[in-house]
Protein backbone atom coordinates (compact mmCIF):
# COMPACT_ATOMS: atom_id res chain seq x y z
CA UNK A 1 0.00 0.00 0.00
CA UNK A 2 1.55 3.20 -1.13
CA UNK A 3 2.00 6.19 1.78
CA UNK A 4 -1.22 8.77 2.24
CA UNK A 5 0.10 12.05 1.32
CA UNK A 6 -1.41 14.76 3.32
CA UNK A 7 -1.78 18.62 1.88
CA UNK A 8 -1.06 21.07 4.17
CA UNK A 9 -2.06 24.19 3.12
CA UNK A 10 0.17 27.37 3.90
CA UNK A 11 -1.66 30.64 3.98
CA UNK A 12 -0.55 34.27 5.18
CA UNK A 13 -2.42 37.32 5.71
CA UNK A 14 -6.20 37.24 4.12
CA UNK A 15 -7.19 40.84 3.37
CA UNK A 16 -8.94 42.82 0.90
CA UNK A 17 -5.85 45.23 0.35
CA UNK A 18 -2.73 44.40 1.74
CA UNK A 19 0.18 46.06 1.59
CA UNK A 20 3.27 45.60 -0.70
CA UNK A 21 5.20 43.44 1.43
CA UNK A 22 3.03 41.27 1.99
CA UNK A 23 0.80 41.07 -1.40
CA UNK A 24 1.49 38.17 -3.03
CA UNK A 25 1.72 35.43 0.41
CA UNK A 26 -2.50 36.90 1.15
CA UNK A 27 -5.76 35.66 -0.03
CA UNK A 28 -8.27 37.72 -0.78
CA UNK A 29 -11.06 36.94 1.63
CA UNK A 30 -13.88 35.84 -1.14
CA UNK A 31 -11.26 33.55 -2.45
CA UNK A 32 -10.31 31.85 0.83
CA UNK A 33 -14.06 31.54 1.26
CA UNK A 34 -14.46 29.77 -2.29
CA UNK A 35 -11.35 27.61 -0.96
CA UNK A 36 -13.05 26.35 2.10
CA UNK A 37 -16.36 25.92 0.36
CA UNK A 38 -14.04 23.79 -2.37
CA UNK A 39 -12.43 21.74 0.21
CA UNK A 40 -16.15 20.96 1.95
CA UNK A 41 -17.51 19.90 -1.43
CA UNK A 42 -14.42 17.37 -2.54
CA UNK A 43 -14.91 16.12 0.79
CA UNK A 44 -12.02 16.80 2.44
CA UNK A 45 -11.50 16.84 6.91
CA UNK A 46 -9.47 19.24 8.17
CA UNK A 47 -7.01 18.60 11.01
CA UNK A 48 -4.76 20.29 13.33
CA UNK A 49 -1.06 19.84 12.95
CA UNK A 50 -0.81 18.41 16.41
CA UNK A 51 -3.76 15.55 15.45
CA UNK A 52 -2.22 14.74 11.73
CA UNK A 53 1.36 14.12 14.34
CA UNK A 54 -0.63 11.83 16.45
CA UNK A 55 -2.07 9.83 14.13
CA UNK A 56 1.28 9.34 12.43
CA UNK A 57 2.73 8.48 15.76
CA UNK A 58 0.50 6.46 17.30
CA UNK A 59 -0.44 4.83 13.83
CA UNK A 60 -4.24 5.69 13.99
CA UNK A 61 -6.09 6.17 10.91
CA UNK A 62 -6.37 9.44 8.73
CA UNK A 63 -9.52 10.09 7.17
CA UNK A 64 -10.07 9.89 4.14
CA UNK A 65 -8.84 12.94 2.34
CA UNK A 66 -7.14 14.52 5.39
CA UNK A 67 -5.54 18.25 5.08
CA UNK A 68 -4.35 20.88 7.14
CA UNK A 69 -5.10 24.46 6.69
CA UNK A 70 -2.41 26.60 8.63
CA UNK A 71 -1.44 30.24 8.91
CA UNK A 72 1.74 31.71 9.32
CA UNK A 73 3.10 34.92 10.69
CA UNK A 74 -0.49 36.21 12.71
CA UNK A 75 -2.33 38.87 10.59
CA UNK A 76 -5.36 40.61 11.77
CA UNK A 77 -7.76 39.40 8.97
CA UNK A 78 -7.20 35.32 9.54
CA UNK A 79 -9.57 36.66 12.86
CA UNK A 80 -11.66 38.68 10.64
CA UNK A 81 -12.11 36.72 7.48
CA UNK A 82 -10.99 33.62 7.90
CA UNK A 83 -12.15 32.81 11.40
CA UNK A 84 -15.91 33.35 10.20
CA UNK A 85 -15.83 30.85 7.02
CA UNK A 86 -13.74 28.23 9.12
CA UNK A 87 -16.87 27.93 11.68
CA UNK A 88 -19.19 28.18 8.70
CA UNK A 89 -17.37 24.49 7.28
CA UNK A 90 -16.69 23.01 11.03
CA UNK A 91 -13.38 23.32 10.19
CA UNK A 92 -10.04 23.38 12.18
CA UNK A 93 -6.81 25.25 11.72
CA UNK A 94 -3.66 26.33 13.25
CA UNK A 95 -2.16 29.54 13.60
CA UNK A 96 1.53 29.95 13.81
CA UNK A 97 2.56 33.33 15.64
CA UNK A 98 5.41 35.27 15.77
CA UNK A 99 4.95 36.57 19.43
CA UNK A 100 7.06 39.64 19.06
CA UNK A 101 4.88 40.28 15.66
CA UNK A 102 1.48 40.12 17.69
CA UNK A 103 0.36 43.70 18.77
CA UNK A 104 0.27 44.17 22.67
CA UNK A 105 2.92 44.51 25.22
CA UNK A 106 5.54 41.82 23.77
CA UNK A 107 5.58 43.70 20.40
CA UNK A 108 9.03 44.23 19.06
CA UNK A 109 7.27 46.63 15.63
CA UNK A 110 8.06 43.79 13.03
CA UNK A 111 5.07 43.04 12.22
CA UNK A 112 4.84 43.57 8.02
CA UNK A 113 1.01 44.47 8.13
CA UNK A 114 -1.96 44.77 10.41
CA UNK A 115 -0.75 41.90 12.96
CA UNK A 116 -3.47 40.38 15.15
CA UNK A 117 -3.59 41.62 19.29
CA UNK A 118 -3.53 38.72 21.94
CA UNK A 119 -7.67 38.91 22.76
CA UNK A 120 -7.88 37.63 19.00
CA UNK A 121 -5.64 35.37 19.32
CA UNK A 122 -7.34 34.04 22.23
CA UNK A 123 -10.42 34.10 20.54
CA UNK A 124 -8.78 31.77 17.71
CA UNK A 125 -7.99 29.40 20.30
CA UNK A 126 -11.12 29.22 21.97
CA UNK A 127 -12.50 28.72 18.87
CA UNK A 128 -10.53 25.52 18.33
CA UNK A 129 -7.62 26.96 16.39
CA UNK A 130 -4.50 25.56 17.72
CA UNK A 131 -1.98 28.04 18.01
CA UNK A 132 1.70 26.84 17.52
CA UNK A 133 4.94 29.08 17.66
CA UNK A 134 6.95 30.69 14.59
CA UNK A 135 9.51 32.16 16.82
CA UNK A 136 9.87 35.32 18.27
CA UNK A 137 10.87 37.97 15.78
CA UNK A 138 10.86 35.82 12.47
CA UNK A 139 14.54 35.45 11.42
CA UNK A 140 16.02 33.24 9.44
CA UNK A 141 16.75 30.33 12.15
CA UNK A 142 19.20 28.44 10.35
CA UNK A 143 21.38 31.68 10.54
CA UNK A 144 21.47 32.18 13.95
CA UNK A 145 23.83 31.30 16.61
CA UNK A 146 23.14 28.74 19.36
CA UNK A 147 22.35 31.30 21.96
CA UNK A 148 20.18 33.31 19.51
CA UNK A 149 18.26 30.47 18.12
CA UNK A 150 17.47 29.27 21.78
CA UNK A 151 15.74 32.93 22.66
CA UNK A 152 13.61 32.90 19.88
CA UNK A 153 12.19 29.47 20.28
CA UNK A 154 12.11 29.66 24.20
CA UNK A 155 10.71 33.11 24.27
CA UNK A 156 8.11 31.90 21.65
CA UNK A 157 7.08 29.34 23.58
CA UNK A 158 7.39 31.24 26.91
CA UNK A 159 4.93 34.13 25.32
CA UNK A 160 2.31 31.62 24.06
CA UNK A 161 2.10 30.15 27.75
CA UNK A 162 1.59 32.69 29.35
CA UNK A 163 -0.60 34.61 27.29
CA UNK A 164 -3.23 31.25 26.01
CA UNK A 165 -2.52 29.06 29.34
CA UNK A 166 -0.92 26.19 27.46
CA UNK A 167 2.34 25.13 26.00
CA UNK A 168 2.19 25.11 22.23
CA UNK A 169 2.87 21.97 20.29
CA UNK A 170 3.62 22.65 16.82
CA UNK A 171 5.99 25.10 15.06
CA UNK A 172 6.89 26.53 11.99
CA UNK A 173 10.13 27.51 10.86
CA UNK A 174 10.18 31.46 9.83
CA UNK A 175 10.61 31.43 5.68
CA UNK A 176 10.81 27.52 6.01
CA UNK A 177 14.74 27.73 6.43
CA UNK A 178 15.82 24.74 8.99
CA UNK A 179 18.55 22.70 9.33
CA UNK A 180 19.46 19.30 11.22
CA UNK A 181 20.94 21.56 14.28
CA UNK A 182 17.34 23.92 13.91
CA UNK A 183 15.35 20.84 13.60
CA UNK A 184 17.18 19.33 17.14
CA UNK A 185 16.81 22.32 18.98
CA UNK A 186 13.22 22.68 18.31
CA UNK A 187 12.62 19.33 19.31
CA UNK A 188 14.85 19.49 22.43
CA UNK A 189 13.23 23.15 23.08
CA UNK A 190 9.57 20.66 23.93
CA UNK A 191 7.47 21.29 20.40
CA UNK A 192 6.38 17.49 18.87
CA UNK A 193 5.95 18.47 15.43
CA UNK A 194 7.33 21.12 12.85
CA UNK A 195 6.29 22.41 9.49
CA UNK A 196 8.67 23.24 6.53
CA UNK A 197 7.50 24.77 3.21
CA UNK A 198 9.19 22.93 0.54
CA UNK A 199 5.97 23.05 -1.35
CA UNK A 200 4.50 18.97 -1.57
CA UNK A 201 2.64 17.31 0.04
CA UNK A 202 3.25 16.04 3.80
CA UNK A 203 4.03 12.29 3.68
CA UNK A 204 4.82 10.45 7.13
CA UNK A 205 8.53 9.82 6.01
CA UNK A 206 9.27 13.06 6.41
CA UNK A 207 9.67 12.68 10.05
CA UNK A 208 7.78 15.12 12.43
CA UNK A 209 10.63 17.77 12.06
CA UNK A 210 10.51 18.57 8.32
CA UNK A 211 6.89 18.33 7.31
CA UNK A 212 6.33 19.69 4.06
CA UNK A 213 3.79 22.27 3.15
CA UNK A 214 1.80 23.48 -0.37
CA UNK A 215 2.04 28.24 -0.38
CA UNK A 216 -1.66 29.50 -1.38
CA UNK A 217 -0.98 32.72 -2.88
CA UNK A 218 -3.58 35.49 -4.23
CA UNK A 219 -2.71 34.12 -7.39
CA UNK A 220 -3.89 30.56 -6.80
CA UNK A 221 -6.89 30.15 -8.70
CA UNK A 222 -9.62 27.36 -8.21
CA UNK A 223 -8.80 25.01 -10.73
CA UNK A 224 -4.90 25.67 -9.37
CA UNK A 225 -6.13 24.47 -5.83
CA UNK A 226 -8.11 21.67 -6.79
CA UNK A 227 -4.89 20.46 -8.65
CA UNK A 228 -2.66 21.58 -5.58
CA UNK A 229 -4.93 19.93 -3.00
CA UNK A 230 -5.32 16.54 -4.84
CA UNK A 231 -1.64 16.70 -5.38
CA UNK A 232 -1.96 17.23 -8.81
CA UNK A 233 1.22 19.20 -10.82
CA UNK A 234 2.55 20.03 -7.22
CA UNK A 235 6.26 19.89 -8.96
CA UNK A 236 5.25 21.75 -11.83
CA UNK A 237 3.42 24.42 -10.40
CA UNK A 238 6.30 25.46 -7.86
CA UNK A 239 9.18 24.49 -10.13
CA UNK A 240 10.09 27.89 -10.11
CA UNK A 241 10.24 28.23 -6.51
CA UNK A 242 12.23 25.10 -5.60
CA UNK A 243 14.71 26.85 -8.07
CA UNK A 244 15.41 30.00 -6.52
CA UNK A 245 15.05 27.62 -3.08
CA UNK A 246 18.02 26.02 -4.36
CA UNK A 247 20.08 28.72 -5.75
CA UNK A 248 19.40 31.10 -2.54
CA UNK A 249 20.40 28.21 -0.20
CA UNK A 250 23.75 28.26 -1.92
CA UNK A 251 23.61 31.76 -1.09
CA UNK A 252 23.06 31.54 2.01
CA UNK A 253 25.31 27.75 3.00
CA UNK A 254 28.34 30.66 1.37
CA UNK A 255 27.37 33.04 4.39
CA UNK A 256 27.13 30.94 7.34
CA UNK A 257 30.71 29.30 6.10
CA UNK A 258 32.22 33.62 6.40
CA UNK A 259 30.59 33.81 9.58
CA UNK A 260 31.89 30.66 10.98
CA UNK A 261 35.51 31.96 9.52
CA UNK A 262 35.08 35.11 10.55
CA UNK A 263 34.10 33.93 14.38
CA UNK A 264 37.06 31.35 14.84
CA UNK A 265 39.79 34.55 13.85
CA UNK A 266 37.84 36.54 16.60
Amino acid sequence: MSEQAVPILMYHSVAMAPNDATRELSVAPEAFSEQMAQLGDLGFTPLTTAELARCWRGGAPLPGRPVLITFDDGYEGVHRHALPVLAKHGFVSTLFVSTGWIRGVHDTGGGLDTMLDWDQVRGLAASGVEIGGHSHTHPQLDQLADDALWFELLRCKEIIDGELGGVPASFAYPYGYSSRRVRRTVREAGFAQSLAVGNALARRRQGPYALQRVTVRRSTGAEEFERLVQGREVARNFARDRALTKGYAVVRRARQVRRKATRSRV
